[in-house]
């Protein structure tokens, strides 16, 4: 009998599994993905740099004369890829939305310098108790972090950011800007102060617990008292998750209230609630309505 035909079967096999183990065994270290800033730019005001992430229309042409709004994107490092990715995903195969120039704001190139920034800028006033409960949380040495900053980073933005995007590309008068968090209260505060410099706010579960829900009283004074609000034609959507909990939701549901009873014939307002979602699911689940909401032709 021939025996040597079933051996050098088994051996083939053996090799044959040797080599692809050894092929499957060489495991690939994963890419670093980063998304790269268009601009960095240092603020006189802040005293600290911004870096701009840009995004441009399909038809964006510098050898025509057409001009396009633009929206702010506040935490731009980590919100500019998702919204970026949604907007392509809606001009893909329709006109849904405007055409419009994306920048995302960012500030701070890892994670503790951009939850110090963010505590700053974003904040409407000084909470001291608020700082020290972030820090525990963070894990940051006690006052590491101080708020109160929004009234000079509306400056940075209206003062120095704006204006440099302004001079290198071609957009008109027609802004908005949107924050998730920290970011919508800070994007509320640029609503309720409002003198038409932004016409499109998109205020993603904002955080108007801030400093006992200080913003948020004066919001409401502020849209009880007034008849009338002497701003342009501008569009609102306000949102937060379902899961979000007490500090969020019935915060939000106040805003929205007040707005809606103030009646007001040159606000256009849209709001949702978010079934399901929590703090952080919700903002991305937020941004397509955001734009299809600010932006839908």
């Amino acid at each position: 009998m021939n025996i040597s035909t079933p051996i050098n079967i088994v051996l083939t096999t053996i090799l044959l599994l040797i080599v692809s183990n050894s092929s499957f065994g060489q495991k690939l270290e994963p890419k670093e993905r980063i998304t790269e800033p268009d601009h960095t730019i240092t603020s006189n005001i802040m005293g600290k740099d911004y870096q701009l992430y840009i995004s441009f229309p399909k038809k964006y042409s510098t050898k025509d004369t057409i001009s396009y709004p633009v929206l702010y994107v506040l935490d731009g490092r980590f919100a500019f890829s998702s919204i970026i990715g949604t907007k392509d995903i809606l001009d893909l195969f329709s006109d849904e939305i405007e055409d419009v120039i994306i920048v995302g704001i960012g500030s701070g190139l890892n994670i503790p310098s951009w939850l110090i920034n963010r505590t700053y800028d974003y904040t409407t006033s000084i909470d001291t108790t608020s700082d020290r409960n972030m820090e525990n949380q963070f894990g940051f040495p006690e006052g590491t972090l101080k708020s109160g900053g929004a009234d000079e980073f509306l400056n940075c933005i209206k003062t120095e950011i704006i204006p440099f995007v302004d001079k290198h590309y071609k957009t008109n008068t027609d802004r908005g800007i949107t924050g998730h968090s920290l970011g919508g209260l800070f994007t509320a505060y640029c609503f309720t102060n409002s003198d038409g410099y932004f016409t499109r706010f998109g205020i993603s579960s904002p955080s108007l617990w801030w400093d006992n829900e200080e913003l948020l009283d004066k919001t409401v004074a502020q849209f009880t008292a007034n008849e009338s609000f002497d701003i342009p034609a501008t569009r609102v959507f306000i949102c937060v998750g379902e899961n979000e909990g007490p500090s969020m939701v019935p915060p939000m549901e106040t805003f929205k209230s007040s707005l809606e009873a103030a009646d007001y014939k040159n606000i256009d307002l849209n709001w949702q609630i978010f079934d399901g979602e929590s703090h952080l699911s919700v903002w991305p689940a937020s941004i397509s309505k955001t734009i299809t909401t600010l932006y839908g032709n």
